[in-house]
């Protein structure tokens, strides 16, 4: 069944991690996952001191030349697909690399990732603000009446 956007949301929010697709110059998309905060309709995403090839990761470039993103959220169970759902957020993605833009998104992702507790993110963050929330649950989200 179709869920709300604030069904939609609220799922959303309360995964552990995301997969984002850009699109490149080249118009081809490229996905990545990673982990997240929300905050009403937007989403944070923080550069991490994880092990990258490069710090000149796709995902800002792509960003920064298309901001249209899309991300998405899911849970697959294989033994019970009365549990399934998924959530995609579409919106536009911004790069935000001064220390005072950087502050309140990273303090949410420290609230939500304890790992984040003793290495905050150093890196840029990349902000989504959200247009449209849409979603599937098979049979609703938890607390909705089947």
């Amino acid at each position: 069944m179709d869920l709300s956007a604030d069904e939609a949301r609220e799922l959303f929010a309360n995964a552990r991690a995301a997969h984002m697709a850009t699109v490149g110059a080249d118009g081809q998309p490229h996905v990545v996952v990673h982990t997240f905060a929300v905050s009403g309709d937007w989403i944070f995403h923080a550069v991490d001191h994880k092990p990258k090839r490069s710090t000149n990761l796709k995902r800002i470039r792509n960003i920064r030349e298309h901001p249209a993103v899309s991300v998405l959220v899911d849970q697959y169970n294989d033994s019970d697909w009365e549990r399934l759902w998924w959530v995609r957020a579409d919106g536009d993605a911004y790069v935000l690399e001064l220390d005072e833009e950087r502050a309140d998104p990273v303090g949410l992702l420290t609230a939500k990732y304890p790992q984040y507790r003793e290495h905050p993110p150093e890196g840029p963050v990349i902000a989504v603000q959200v247009k449209r929330w849409t979603g599937w649950a098979y049979s609703g989200p938890p607390g909705r009446p089947t």
